[in-house]
């Protein structure tokens, strides 16, 4: 839900939302806006392998696929990335798939750059290290670990890095401490979806989308107070944000 509401409030004009059929129903109501899929799931919380060769075919048909948040680390994880990223849609994987990705090759990407989007503990994961590493040394693990899987990868923090395979970097320390709540990051991975639906390159989605997350951040630092605010009131921003 997060996710979606801002991939919408970014500018996403269709939205399709692929979840567990337990939810399917509840979600449709939730998210009037949305076509919900509702698939099979295996016993661990993740989908089934027929349900991710549906979803490959959605992906085929689509701009955009933001997916990880709100998901189970599963055994069919590896495969659902694996799919996503063989499909022609611009990609961005967050959360539980991050876990669960395999260094790939390049050049099954259709979709240019996927967006990956990790704190310190995912990129830990990611690069098989401590996270006391990715703090000492965030931009030389980002491009790391963008290097490895050809991603355009955001380390987020504190401080925030956007770096690229050839070794680009970009640091954003705006925001408010408020940003830090739970489910704000999903937030920012629905806006990335949102711009990449809207046409933007992946690098430049990403870069602006992480801009776009700090200044919503401080506008309500302002409205409500630096911290106490939720992640859900975030994507109410974006709209006036944009037309900045």
């Amino acid at each position: 839900m997060l996710v979606s509401t801002a991939a919408m409030r970014a500018g996403a004009g269709k939205l399709r939302m692929v979840t567990g059929k337990s939810v399917a129903v509840q979600t449709s109501i939730a998210m009037p806006e949305a076509l919900v899929v509702g698939l099979e799931e295996a016993r661990d919380g993740g989908f089934t392998r027929t349900a991710i060769h549906q979803i490959r075919e959605e992906a085929d048909h689509v701009d955009a696929v933001v997916a990880g948040p709100g998901m189970a680390v599963a055994k069919t994880g590896a495969l659902l990335a694996e799919q996503l990223l063989r499909s022609p849609a611009s990609v961005v994987l967050d959360a539980a798939l991050l876990h669960s990705l395999k260094r790939g090759e390049p050049e099954l990407r259709r979709g240019g750059h996927p967006s990956l989007l990790p704190h310190a503990g995912e990129l830990s994961s990611l690069l098989d290290s401590e996270e006391e590493e990715i703090d000492d040394d965030p931009i030389g693990c980002g491009i790391r670990a963008a290097e490895l899987y050809q991603a355009n990868v955001l380390v987020k923090g504190v401080t925030s890095h956007v770096v690229t395979p050839d070794g680009r970097a970009w640091s954003f320390s705006g925001g408010a401490p408020g940003l830090g709540v739970s489910g704000s990051g999903d937030t920012l991975a629905g806006i990335v979806g949102g711009l990449l639906a809207r046409g933007a390159e992946p690098l430049t989605a990403l870069l602006w989308s992480v801009l776009l997350h700090g200044e919503a951040g401080e506008t309500l630092a302002r409205k409500v107070g630096p911290i106490g605010f939720l992640a859900h009131e975030i994507p109410d921003e974006i709209p006036a944000l944009l037309a900045r």
